[in-house]
């Protein structure tokens, strides 16, 4: 199972810092297989430039899951999700903290341009986004070439 990671505010609606660490702790030590952060819909405003935690709360997952050090598999899985500029900064920042996976939401055609930001992560976008006939995922090759749908 790899779950939604929930957002820690504190009294005055800002970031926990601390209770968000212990909330990817408790995940971890449930045996999950994963987390997914940043996807919830209650943290799309997390990107907007007034609050911007949406770098924060990446960058605090992914230290928890390193401090961890767990001998099993365990997927990260980042939001990704805005207009095409918007999008591709967020792949990037995916990459740049080592997430597995993008979860997009929004048209297909975004997609080739988030991947460019991000090559060789795969992207998983909602059925309804992928072309007919596709299950929805898209993987990218090893070897950098474009991904395909699945």
């Amino acid at each position: 199972m790899i779950p939604a990671h929930p957002l820690a505010l504190n009294k005055h609606l800002q970031l926990d810092e601390e209770r968000q660490r212990r909330l990817t702790r408790y995940y971890i030590s449930c045996g999950v297989g994963g987390l997914a952060v940043g996807v919830h819909t209650t943290q799309f405003e997390i990107r907007n430039p007034e609050i911007n935690l949406f770098e924060t709360v990446l960058k605090l997952a992914v230290e928890e899951i390193g401090k961890a050090q767990l001998n099993r598999p365990f997927i990260k899985v980042a939001g990704i999700c805005g207009p095409t500029e918007q999008a591709i900064k967020e792949a990037g920042l995916a990459r740049k903290y080592g997430y597995d996976l993008g979860l997009k939401d929004g048209l297909a055609h975004l997609l080739d341009a988030i991947v460019e930001a991000a090559p060789g992560i795969p992207w998983i976008a909602p059925s309804w986004v992928a072309s007919p006939g596709s299950a929805g995922a898209i993987s990218a090759p090893p070897d950098g070439t474009k991904p395909s749908f699945s």
